[in-house]
This record gives C-alpha cells, structure tokens and sequence, in this order.
C-alpha cells in the first residue's frame, strides 16, 4: 500500500507505505523509506488522499444481513462475517442474547467449530449478554429466560464455547457478595454491568469485585439523578470502567453523546452497534430473541415501542462522533479500535497499525467513507 497517511500507534505518517505479507503487517515505512524486498506476487493498492487507519472491532453485534447469532448456524456466522467489512468491522464478538439454556447451547457449540473465513470480519469470540440481568431492565431481552448469576452453569457454557466467552453482560445487583463476578474476573472475562437497575454504591461494589465495563451506556441501567449517579454516573467517575457506546443519535440523543465524551473521554468509550438480523436490510417485521420486532428507516422496536437493538452500522457511529465538536480520527480510531482491542485482551494482534499485528486496516477519506477494508491482509 503506497501513498497514503497511516494511523499509526503514536503517529500519523504523510504519504508512507505499508507492506503485508501473509496477512501480517511486516513493514510501516515513511516517504522515502522503502522495504528492502519485496514478496512475489505483489498487489500495490494506491492509497493517495486516503488514510489507513486500523479496523473497527464491534464487541456487540447479535446479527446483520438476515442472520443472528442465535440461528446457530455456519450460514448465520459467515452471512454476518461477509458483510461487515462494508461498514468497517475487521473483527466482532458474536453476541448472544438471553434466551433457553438449550438455544444458548446451540450458539455456542457453533461459535466454537466455526472456522473463519479468508476476507470476512474475524469472529474473534462471544459476547454472552444475559441471561444473569435484572428483569426490571430487560430491554428487548426475553424476561421468561432471565436467570440469576449461576458460575456452574457459566462454566458449562464457557466449556460448550471452546473458552471463546470474552465478555459477559450481567446485572451485579444480583451477585451482592461478588462471589460470581470475581470468579469470571480471575478467569480473564471482560465482566459488563448492563440490564441493572444497581446505583452508585453498587457499582464501586461492582468494580472493586471485577466490573469493568458498563454495556450500552445509558440504555438499560440506571441514570444519573440528582440523589444518586446511578450506572451511567459510575461510568463518569470510576476509571477502572470502560464503557459501550451506540452513537446512532437514537439510544443516545446527540447531546447526551458530546456530554459523554466530555466526561468518559476517548480513552474509556467503546463504540458498538448492538444490531440485530434486520440491519443491510428493508424496513419490515423481523425477530430478535423469539419477539416480533418492527424496523423502520432508523431503529428497531418491540411490539411496546421499547428499542430492539439497532440497524446501525459502525462506520455510521464513526462518523456520528466525529462530528462531535472536540472528536477527531485519531479520538474515533482509541474508541473503534484501540480500546475494544485493549478491554478483550488482542491488542497484541488487533486495534493498531503497527509491525508484526493483523492486516486488518481500511482506507478512508477525511470523514471517514470507507473506501476499501482488508480483512487480515485480503482486500474484503
């Protein structure tokens, strides 16, 4: 790749090249600078007036272009994989949602002998939201298969997945001696407080057992009021928490999204999309989790109106932080990148443009129109 402006960890390169081999970044070269060999065959993507920036990592996403997580199929995993790199997801968790302890099965035995493919977004895990929530907070989650936090039952699921559970949603309220929420913190799980109704103080509990996240920021959880900051306060004030975000203007108002960045800052928001099976696709009557879900040009809702995920797309989220007034790229590349690399554990190998890390990068202009990705060194 040549003459293009490369994102790099901790700086920007004016008209550098880049060289992948075998779907690894070998080279991040500057103006002048060459490699001294090349690999034969070799493709040269012309990157002028673009920038190379590292490719979007979606820790919660239950479905696209027709497909859920929940169908448990190959098909459902490889039609969602196909079509994200569109939108700039290299990588994704795919998320389940709260549902029978048999369905939850099924999705993780087939997350576990899924085989990735060459030039789709990377299933690098799962994101088990639920069913250890709070019924008061469910959100589109159905409430018949809520359950309270159960580590048996956890270990069972964590061993049906191949060890590939990296996060888990779960309301602490329900886990008052953290006996639950230390147990998967010593075993490396990203542990998230979402579909709780806990206040404050349960949070600074929360956090000092293992929390550190906070899932959808600002949908199902306590808000911030006047005698107690609730859950989305906490994400304000506790450093140790990271927290997800879906800036789509609708979850979240526009202003409530600069009020955010203002407080949590690049360092600690990370941007999902939350979407379910209807997003590439029409308005019309879909499903999510069993229910009948409705979706119109911009949002998916319930029969009652109440919010089913999204049909956001990542790029769009991107985009729609960047026209916060104090957001830059590099503010969009530490929340789309860099920081869901950092909270599950890859950032070894994803989230930044440097030697010896994935090949996942994509080319776009200045307000973020994508124009091409490349999915672990293959143009997607």
């Amino acid at each position: 790749m040549k003459n293009v402006s490369i994102y790099a960890e901790d700086e920007i390169i004016v008209n550098g090249n880049l060289l992948v081999v075998d779907g690894k970044i070998t080279g991040v070269y500057k103006q002048n600078e060459q490699p001294k060999s090349y690999p034969s065959p070799l493709k040269i993507v012309d990157g002028s007036n673009l920038n190379a920036i590292p490719g979007f990592i979606d820790g919660h996403i239950h479905g696209a272009n027709g497909s859920d997580v929940m169908d448990a199929t190959e098909e459902a995993l490889d039609s969602m994989a196909s079509v994200l790199p569109v939108e700039g997801t290299t990588s994704f968790l795919a998320t389940t949602i709260t549902q029978s302890v048999e369905n939850i099965d099924k999705a993780l035995i087939n997350v576990a002998k899924y085989e990735n493919k060459r030039g789709y977004a990377e299933v690098i895990g799962v994101h088990l939201e639920g069913p250890f929530i709070e019924k008061s907070k469910k959100g589109a989650q159905p409430e018949q298969h809520i359950m309270k936090p159960n580590i048996e039952q956890f270990e069972k699921w964590q061993a049906l997945s191949g060890n590939k559970i990296k996060t888990i949603t779960m309301a602490p309220e329900h886990d008052e001696d953290g006996t639950f929420i230390r147990h998967l913190y010593d075993a490396g799980i990203n542990v998230s407080a979402g579909h709780t109704s806990t206040d404050f103080a349960g949070m600074q509990k929360a956090v000092s057992h293992g929390v550190r996240q906070v899932t959808h920021l600002c949908n199902a959880m306590s808000g911030i009021h006047h005698r107690d900051i609730g859950v989305v306060g906490a994400a304000f004030e506790l450093e140790e928490l990271r927290a997800e975000l879906i800036a789509d203007g609708i979850h979240v108002s526009t202003d409530m999204l600069n009020l955010i960045y203002k407080n949590v800052g690049r360092e600690r928001l990370i941007l999902i999309t939350d979407a379910m099976r209807a997003k590439c696709l029409q308005p019309g009557n879909y499903e999510l989790g069993g229910q009948p879900v409705v979706v119109t040009e911009d949002r998916a809702v319930l029969e009652d109106g109440t919010l089913a995920g999204s049909i956001l797309k990542l790029q769009d989220g991107a985009k729609q932080m960047l026209q916060l007034p104090e957001v830059s790229i590099q503010d969009v590349i530490e929340m789309a990148s860099v920081n869901p690399a950092k909270q599950l554990n890859v950032f070894d190998r994803k989230g930044s443009i440097t030697v010896g890390k994935d090949a996942d990068i994509l080319l776009v202009d200045h307000d973020l129109t994508i124009h091409t990705t490349i999915c672990r060194g293959v143009i997607a």
